[in-house]
C-alpha cells in the first residue's frame, strides 16, 4: 500500500524517504538568462503600468488575495498563450511507485483542455505569512513531482522538466526540476534555484522567465 502525502503536509525528512533529492544552488542559470528575449509594444506598456502601480502601495502589509490581484496574477496572465493558460486552485494528484501526492496548487501555468488543466508546465506557490506561515519550498517540491508525473502520463519523456516558482509579496523565486525514474522505486529529483526578484523593479525580467518557460511548449501544444 503506497504512502499517500498531501501538499501542505509534506516534510522534507518524509520526501527524501522517496525521492533522490539533489539540490542545486542559487545561480543565474542559462534559463533565467533572458534579456534578449524580445517582447511586444503592448506588453511593454503592461509591464511598466504594473511597476508603477506596485511602487505606490506596500506589498508586505496586503494580504494574500490583494497581492495575487495586484502583482502575482497580472505577470501570469500577461504570459499565457494559445492553449496555455494560468489556473488557480488547480488540484493536482499523482501515484508514485510508493508513494500518492496531492493537494491544491495555489496557481498553475500549463496547457489547459475543456476547461480542466491538462499538462501544468509552471506551478505557483503564494508563501502564507502569519500563524500559518510554513516553509514553502518543501510545498513547492511536493507540487513540483505531482506536476512532472501528470506530465509524464501524456508524453513519457525522461527527464521530466517542470517549473515552479513561490512568492513572498512581490517577489518571486523560480526553480527549475528535472524528474527521472518516474516509474521506479526511488526517482530523482533534480532541482536549481533563481535568485530572488522584486517585482516592483523586475517586473520585466520576471515576465521574460514566465514568457521564456511558456514558449518551450507552445510548439508542443
Amino acid at each position: 500500500m503506497s504512502t499517500r502525502f498531501t501538499f501542505s503536509n509534506i516534510t522534507l525528512e518524509e520526501l527524501t524517504q522517496f525521492v533522490n533529492l539533489q539540490e542545486g544552488e542559487i545561480d543565474d542559470h542559462d534559463w533565467t538568462k533572458i534579456d534578449s528575449l524580445p517582447l511586444s509594444d503592448l506588453e511593454n506598456q503592461h509591464l511598466q503600468e504594473l511597476m508603477t502601480d506596485l511602487r505606490k502601495i506596500h506589498t508586505l502589509l496586503l494580504n494574500e488575495a490583494t497581492v495575487w490581484s495586484a502583482a502575482i496574477y497580472p505577470l501570469l496572465s500577461l504570459a499565457t498563450q494559445k492553449s496555455i493558460r494560468v489556473w488557480v486552485q488547480v488540484p493536482l494528484r499523482a501515484r508514485y511507485v510508493n508513494f500518492d501526492i496531492e493537494g491544491i496548487a495555489d496557481g498553475v501555468l500549463g496547457k489547459v483542455v475543456a476547461s480542466r488543466v491538462k499538462s501544468p508546465y509552471l506551478v505557483i506557490v503564494e508563501t502564507k505569512r502569519g500563524v500559518e506561515c510554513q516553509n514553502p519550498v518543501i510545498q513547492l517540491y511536493a507540487e513540483l513531482l505531482a506536476a512532472a508525473h501528470l506530465n509524464w502520463e501524456q508524453d513519457h519523456r525522461l527527464p521530466q522538466e517542470i517549473f515552479g516558482c513561490y512568492t513572498v509579496a512581490d517577489v518571486w523565486t523560480f526553480v527549475r526540476a528535472e524528474v527521472s525514474g518516474i516509474d521506479t522505486d526511488l526517482p530523482t529529483f533534480q532541482v536549481e534555484f533563481s535568485r530572488e526578484y522584486m517585482e516592483k523593479t523586475e517586473a520585466f525580467t520576471i515576465f521574460k522567465i514566465l514568457k521564456n518557460i511558456v514558449s518551450k511548449h507552445v510548439v508542443i501544444t
